[in-house]
């Protein structure tokens, strides 16, 4: 029998990465693929006889609804997580979330089929969601259990950097195929984007198949640890990490809604930009984010993950005004200025650092369904935001306060979680109680 010191050879980080990025690549190159689907061609294609900006408020609904079912995915796959493994659940989780894109690319619209079109529409979103709700706790766990304690915040910023990466590949691959005659983008060119996803799974599958189980998850199988129901016990040892996970998640999660699909979708159709500008200024968006996470990731190894956090909740609240301010100025440099510096906060400080200070908030045995349920269930809230941002913008005569407003208080809840959260930059991610728990290392559950 197999004792709990006898751990597997360490992985390189670099094939940790590979195998973490990956998966992370496409889950947000399918997810937002959706979104911005849904902000430019989703709305013509699926509730064709809806007024514009109602269309546009159906198909962004349409989006949200992939997020209720990620909460299901959390509870699902992160119980799997703690009780059989990390290796495993990321598999099922890649084949899910890129099957259900591919699927999505071969959909009749509603001028073939009717009424089902949207439907099973709908229905593909639930099945994406319900992979993607697994997919950040087994993604990140892969990363920050390999990863050595001085530089966990670091190697945990990369896997997030599948956002921006995935993002921008999204972007590029629709705008590609917009540059043919708008009759072919609408009957086939917008179909390709999504079946593209296909090569994304084959390569990520390839990868994840040859890495190894976690160092901490292998003492827990080997000394037979597990927790029974690894949420129950979750919700009992780390209540306080699960609400303030949730809130502290929240500012990050509902604020990039804003700042990437109703942005596009408020640019194109209220301020009459042309959709070149819009997705220019969600490239520069991605950009920012891209080349600061790493660094946001390094800066919290030396001055903790609290204070950055922290940090990234005030900005998001005190330039909320400030960016719809500047996207009205009527200037496409005004709007990619806004666009841009709205990563400082959000993508740059919060997002970089959520891999690293999830896994930090819970011991080993319950840690994928605590951090996943908390992500996951704050991402279900969020995925709403450009939808109740739009019925803000009709409920108001097209007026941006009311938007500005709800920013603040996400930004605000953000602040307000962080304050009550504990600095986890020394945390031992090895051991089956994290430092907050409750009780003694290894008993019940």
């Amino acid at each position: 029998m197999t004792r709990p010191n006898d751990d597997p050879p360490r992985q390189p980080m670099r094939k940790v990465i590979a195998a973490s990025l990956s998966g992370a690549l496409l889950e947000w190159y399918d997810f937002n693929l959706y979104g911005l689907s849904a902000a430019l061609v989703f709305n013509r294609l699926f509730f064709p006889d809806a007024d514009p900006l109602i269309g546009t408020l159906l198909s962004l609904a349409t989006f949200g609804v992939g997020f209720v079912s990620r909460p299901i995915g959390a509870l699902l796959f992160g119980h799997l997580g703690d009780r059989v493994g990390r290796k495993q659940i990321l598999v099922a989780t890649m084949m899910i979330i890129g099957g259900a894109t591919f699927l999505i690319g071969l959909l009749p619209d509603y001028d073939t089929i009717g009424v089902w079109a949207p439907v099973l529409l709908v229905t593909l979103r639930l099945v994406q969601g319900l992979g993607l709700g697994g997919e950040f706790g087994g993604a990140s766990l892969l990363t920050v259990e390999h990863a050595p304690r001085h530089s966990r915040g670091f190697w945990g910023s990369l896997p997030q950097t599948g956002g921006p990466i995935g993002y921008l590949i999204a972007v590029a691959v629709v705008s590609l195929f917009a540059l043919l005659p708008e009759d072919a983008f609408l009957s086939w060119g917008w179909r390709v984007p999504f079946l593209l996803s296909a090569v994304l799974l084959v390569v990520g599958l390839l990868v994840r198949l040859k890495i190894e189980e976690t160092p901490a998850f292998h003492r827990v199988k080997a000394a037979e640890a597990q927790a029974r129901v690894p949420l129950l016990t979750a919700l009992r040892r780390y209540p306080r990490s699960v609400v303030v996970g949730f809130g502290a998640r929240l500012g990050e999660a509902g604020t990039s809604q804003v700042y990437q699909p109703f942005a596009i979708s408020f640019v194109t159709t209220s301020l009459g930009f042309g959709q070149g500008v819009a997705l220019t200024g969600v490239v520069l968006y991605n950009l920012l984010g891209l080349a600061l996470m790493p660094v946001a990731g390094a800066v919290s190894d030396r001055v903790g993950r609290r204070p950055l956090y922290l940090a990234g909740g005030v900005i998001v609240a005190l330039t909320a005004f400030p960016y719809f301010w500047l996207l009205e100025m009527g200037s496409a440099w005004w709007a990619w200025t806004a666009m841009a510096l709205a990563a400082v906060g959000g993508a740059v400080c919060m997002s970089s650092l959520q891999a690293t200070l999830f896994t930090e908030m819970f011991g080993v045995r319950v840690r994928y369904s605590g951090m996943s349920f908390a992500y996951q269930t704050s991402a279900m809230v969020a995925g709403f935001v450009p939808a109740a941002a739009t019925s803000l913008l009709v409920a108001f005569d097209g007026a941006t306060w009311p938007v500005a407003l709800l920013v603040v208080g996400l930004g605000a809840v953000s602040v307000v979680s962080t304050l009550f959260m504990r600095e986890t930059r020394h945390v031992d991610t090895a051991e089956l109680e994290a430092a907050s728990g409750r009780d003694t290392p290894g008993a019940g559950g």
